[in-house]
């Protein structure tokens, strides 16, 4: 038996292991390579989730084999299918249509309009990039293009559409980005008699890929159309979910509009009582890091690009007024002293969430284990 003291045996042990599975972990990515050959050629998708859940479930049966924690194996696993899903968007993507689609991106040096520019370029179409210092070239561009996406910020989006749709030849699928679809919608229906549909991306620009993201599809006009820009989304691996315009704004003016300002509230509080973050972090749970490292994400980002979210429309600021005069409720359960109110709206809420509790407290503390392991 070794001394307690002495260990080198076993750490070198432990350090030849671990080139191994480097080294393995290398090997695979070969093998990842001539996948992605593959699936280029045959214009297969990038991401296919029922392989990728088989894949894990048979992985989690091989840990249990093994004496090995399965959720440990899947966390392991899904790790290096990501890793294998990013080398993929520094490559050649697979193409929806035989030939390359010319597709004009609106707005294409900012965020979004340039990382869709890079996919489309990867996937062998032809894009052209207009913004505000080279809007000329759109005479030229315009005939022969089969897609104009528009990507600008909400509060401009309608003249942007406007504009750029009397330009349009009848045959090109006009489509914008916005986080609010039946405006626009309308707004393009009206000023253009081609195709139309409308998008919404629910991500950011600094995704490190588009696989397994989500986009949104609303109907406009000549759904068959674009066809082939769904199929193609598909192929990039995002999942696409079709949805009608006004059932997609009601759901934003909650996902978006109150969960930034709420971040503000948040932020501001802070800031109000001189409360500095990285003195809080000191002294946070795992839970507490979690929540504030949302709210500081916020403030990393562009105050436009957020007022113009919050802002979009009535609805949502008639949400956000509302949800002030809910609070007033709550405030004077605290003003009172209340706690048995407090137990009462608690455990009603509790009851409204039913089973999504559950979920969220198995995924949040997922999240949260992840986050205190990685940073703390």
């Amino acid at each position: 038996m070794p001394k307690q003291n002495d260990l080198s045996e076993q750490r070198q042990r432990i350090d030849s292991i671990d080139q191994q599975i480097l080294d393995l972990l290398k090997e695979r990515n070969k093998v990842s390579f001539d996948v992605i050959a593959h699936k280029i050629e045959n214009q297969l998708p990038v991401f296919v989730a029922s392989r990728e859940e088989e894949k894990t479930q048979r992985f989690r049966t091989m840990a249990e084999e093994r004496d090995l924690d399965p959720d440990w194996a899947e966390d392991f696993l899904r790790m290096i299918m990501s890793a294998s899903r990013a080398t993929q968007s520094t490559n050649t993507f697979p193409r929806s249509t035989k030939e390359p689609k010319h597709i004009l991106i609106v707005g294409g040096d900012g965020g979004m309009g340039s990382l869709y520019r890079k996919v489309a370029d990867q996937s062998g179409h032809i894009t052209y990039s207009i913004d505000k210092g080279n809007w000329y070239e759109l005479d030229e561009i315009a005939p022969k293009l089969d897609l104009a996406i528009v990507t600008v910020p909400i509060n401009i989006t309608v003249d942007v559409i406007q504009r750029l749709a009397s330009k349009l030849h009848e045959k090109t699928i006009l489509a914008d980005f916005t986080s609010n679809k039946s405006e626009p919608l309308r707004a393009m229906l009206d000023a253009h008699t081609g195709p139309v549909v409308g998008l919404h991306p629910m991500h950011g620009p600094d995704v490190p890929n588009l696989s397994k993201q989500l986009i949104v599809f609303c109907e406009g006009r000549g759904k068959e159309k674009a066809n082939w820009l769904k199929e193609q989304c598909e192929l990039w691996g995002m999942q696409v979910i079709e949805a009608d315009p006004d059932n997609h704004d009601h759901v934003m003016n909650l996902v978006q509009g109150l969960r930034h300002f709420v971040a503000l509230l948040h932020g501001s509080f802070m800031k109000q009582f001189e409360l500095d973050p990285n003195e809080m972090l000191e002294y946070s749970s795992p839970v507490y890091r979690a929540e504030l490292m949302m709210t500081g994400r916020i403030f990393a980002q562009d105050a436009e690009l957020y007022a113009d979210i919050v802002f979009s429309n009535k609805e949502r600021r008639d949400l956000l007024v509302s949800f002030f005069k809910h609070h007033q409720k709550l405030i004077e359960m605290v003003e009172n002293d209340d706690k048995k109110g407090f137990i009462k709206e608690f455990e009603a809420v509790t009851d409204f969430f039913g089973s999504f509790a559950t979920q969220a407290l198995k995924e949040s503390g997922y999240l949260i284990n992840r986050l205190a392991d990685r940073f703390s």
